[in-house]
């Protein structure tokens, strides 16, 4: 009987452990949405969004050799530039349907 509360403190100290663990894996507030850019233009929009998402294997190779280039551009117009975004890379990666072409 004495290794039924050991299990239940182990399993709340995993399950403790996990929370913490997707919880340092969320992401933050973008202090940038919505500001202005270097250049004075406004923030990135669905376009600007949708170009990105598609570059984005060449952007992504480039960014691990210089600092000044990033994946993500953080002064974006928020919702619509992460659905331009996320529609370019799925453009780029086969789109929703491109696991169900796999060759037999």
């Amino acid at each position: 009987m004495t290794s039924r509360p050991r299990l239940r403190t182990a399993t709340v100290v995993l399950a403790v452990g996990a929370l913490l663990l997707l919880g340092a894996c969320a992401a933050g507030p973008n202090p940038g949405v919505d500001t202005t850019t270097i250049g004075g233009a406004g923030p990135y929009g669905f376009w600007w969004g949708l170009w990105q998402g598609m570059i984005l294997p060449v952007t992504f190779v480039i960014s691990l050799f210089t600092d000044s280039v990033s994946v993500y551009e953080v002064h974006n117009s928020g919702n619509w530039y992460d659905v331009g975004f996320v529609l370019g890379i799925s453009l780029v990666f086969g789109g929703p349907f491109g696991a169900s072409r796999v060759n037999r």
